[in-house]
């Protein structure tokens, strides 16, 4: 055990540290070609920090380990919201535009709804996972319209030239993060399923808990550090984009590999904590249009209140 233990923390650390690479590398990257602060948060950033969710639940659906696999997702998707964007307020009050509330945020809670209708008959197939993936494309499309809308003046001229000298060094920094999550994530996987069954705990819990807070770490990191900077556009965009991606990206492209199973009681708590958790933002971030300190501790609570249920609903 203390070896499974060691690959799990060392797979952590590599998913971790790739995923700082790429989003360091994609993101200075975008920059250097023009491409806005929200939308550098909705799609490179958030692409980015999506990449140890895909892999771990790739490789985990590869294994048969379909429970990991969506759990992660789900998992993540309420960590982004409660952990990172509660964290996020605490350290620093998050400003959201209107038309983040308006638009991004219904985007992000209808995936993860049409995710949950597609998931009733207790199986994500191909063809579940083609029109999540093609809504994907959708939402690339809508994000570079809404690009083309912002001011210009939002960039620093001198920065955008420094970011594009620095294009060779950011496209090595993109291939170091690249294998660095691919190999992370094949050993959190194996060490997380060992774990499981040493433990007696399913695959389900850990991956919707221990797994989803390890894959979810970049976003936190990601977040944490532009909330710091007073960057609040590619924080909030960063949480809404991921979780997008989560849904359409990662649970598009693994059903067309290899379909998911998905548990009735996923469908009776899991998922609806989710749905509730993201409508949850909407009235949270409506008054003064942000996220408070004490909104953030409320989001923290009750990401703590899921991974706590999800401990005491594990049968003994």
């Amino acid at each position: 055990m203390v070896f499974t233990l060691l690959l799990f923390c060392a797979g952590l650390l590599l998913l971790y540290y790739g995923a700082e690479s790429l989003v360091t590398g994609s993101s200075r990257l975008a920059f250097s070609f023009g491409i806005r602060p929200l939308v550098v948060g909705m799609t490179v950033v958030a692409f980015a920090t999506s990449a140890p969710e895909l892999l771990v639940s790739l490789f985990a659906a590869i294994k048969g380990s379909a429970d990991i696999a969506t759990g992660n997702i789900i998992g993540s998707n309420i960590a982004n919201i409660g952990l990172i964007l509660g964290a996020a307020a605490i350290l620093h009050p998050l400003t959201v535009s209107r038309r983040t509330l308006l638009r991004e945020i219904p985007l992000m809670i209808l995936s993860g709804l049409l995710l949950y209708l597609m998931a009733l008959d207790g199986l994500l197939d191909f063809a579940n996972g083609l029109v999540l993936f093609l809504l994907l494309l959708a939402f690339l499309f809508y994000c570079l319209r809404i690009g083309k809308h912002e001011e210009p003046n939002q960039f620093d001229d001198e920065a955008r030239t420094a970011s594009k000298n620095r294009r060779g060094a950011d496209l090595v920094l993109i291939l170091v993060g690249i294998v660095g999550l691919g190999v992370g994530a094949e050993l959190m996987v194996r060490a997380a399923v060992t774990m499981a069954r040493y433990f007696g705990l399913s695959e389900l819990v850990i991956g919707m808990t221990i797994v989803a807070l390890g894959t979810s770490l970049p976003e936190l990191a990601a977040s944490m550090m532009s909330a710091w900077k007073g960057e609040m556009d590619i924080s909030v965009g960063n949480v809404i984009g991921s979780n997008i991606f989560n849904v359409l990206f990662v649970l598009g492209l693994c059903p067309m590999l290899k379909p998911l199973s998905v548990e009735p009681a996923v469908l009776k708590f899991e998922m609806p904590y989710m749905l509730v958790f993201s409508m949850l933002l909407i009235p949270l971030i409506w008054h003064k249009n942000g996220l408070g300190r004490r909104r953030g501790v409320v989001l923290l609570a009750g990401y703590l209140l899921f991974v706590g249920l999800m401990f005491i609903r594990e049968p003994v």
